[in-house]
């Protein structure tokens, strides 16, 4: 069976699934839909889809698209995923999910009444040192985790003035970066208990790519302790004003009788135990993003259970509200409300 896959955006991010699924044999891409069309056109010809448009009214009464990646501006996720599920088109939607838990909530419900798929874009799940990570946690090769530290850090986005704008993007970086830290800490631990948080904006005033300067109205710098369900504490670093940042994420796991390392100095994945002392293990090349949508893809087809994804991209905001909130309290502990 072929699924036929529209996409909604044709910015940055429209790269990354894209260039995945155009790997995938079992889908067939089907159009790139933009607000401009000009860009919607650039996007359809460099990866040969045929067919390019400025209508989400158009894309979603394509018979021929079962499923819709909706990677528009992050203030239009509500309104253009809702439009998708009430279509009757899967959905796949770029974090953050929308701009607040109540927005979350309302994307869930109408995925429940039409019984469209709903699926939020974790895409750090799918690296294989997080796979890795994940089961040498499980056989106890570090012990009983106790502790962890993770970064979620970029020099920032220099293409749009609208990430730095208030209206459009209020949680500033932990919604832009930290979302996709809190989910990862999720999957491979628990659910984040109690927050104790500060948020900053270290650089008011920004110069973007093409020498604008917009001015700065949401935090561009956070700093969170988490307790996490299963009793471990975790910080998290937030920043999207360091020059050289981290690649993508990373995490330093410590446990009772080890560490696990990832994404660092010490290369994708290192592990340390008394006995062995630090090894860095074997981990495959494969392309950026296609285990991601190769799982999203057999979920849809039936020959995969499908994750809970929409049910993080809620968690992600709940906790971006305690984080909030702490900062408004002075770094009090802040319970994390429950789903």
């Amino acid at each position: 069976m072929t699924l036929g896959v529209a996409i909604a955006g044709a910015g940055f991010i429209a790269e990354y699934h894209l260039a995945a699924l155009a790997r995938l044999p079992e889908v067939s891409l089907r159009a790139v839909m933009s607000r401009r069309l000009t860009s919607a056109e650039a996007v359809a010809r460099r990866f040969g889809i045929g067919d390019a448009t400025d209508s989400l009214d158009a894309l979603l009464a394509r018979a021929d698209v079962q499923a819709v990646v909706v990677a528009t501006p992050d203030d239009t996720h509500e309104a253009v995923a809702s439009a998708c599920l009430e279509a009757g088109k899967a959905v796949l939607l770029q974090k953050p999910m929308a701009g607040d838990s109540a927005a979350c909530r309302r994307l869930i419900a109408v995925a429940e009444r039409t019984g469209s798929d709903l699926q939020v874009s974790w895409m750090h799940r799918y690296f294989e040192e997080v796979d890795a990570a994940r089961a040498l946690i499980a056989q106890g090769a570090i012990g009983r985790v106790t502790s962890l530290r993770l970064r979620n850090a970029t020099p920032g986005p220099d293409w749009g003035a609208w990430f730095f704008q208030a209206g459009r993007v209020g949680g500033g970086v932990v919604l832009q970066l930290g979302a996709h830290g809190i989910d990862l800490l999720e999957h491979m631990f628990s659910d984040i208990a109690t927050v104790s948080a500060h948020t900053a904006t270290l650089v008011p005033v920004r110069r973007l790519a093409d020498g604008s300067e917009v001015r700065v109205e949401n935090a561009d710098s956070a700093w969170a302790t988490y307790r996490l369900a299963d009793g471990i504490v975790a910080s998290h670093e937030m920043s999207m004003i360091e020059a050289a940042g981290c690649d993508r994420f990373r995490m330093e796991i410590y446990g009772t009788e080890g560490t696990i390392w990832l994404r660092t100095e010490r290369g994708r994945l290192a592990v340390f135990t008394r006995d062995h002392g630090w090894r860095m293990p074997d981990l495959s090349q494969a392309t950026l993003g296609v285990a991601h949508h190769r799982h999203w893809v057999a979920g849809l087809l039936g020959a995969a259970p499908k994750a809970d994804t929409a049910r993080a991209g809620l968690r992600s905001l709940l906790v971006a509200e305690a984080i909030a909130r702490s900062h408004m309290a002075s770094g009090t502990e802040t319970v994390v409300e429950a789903v």
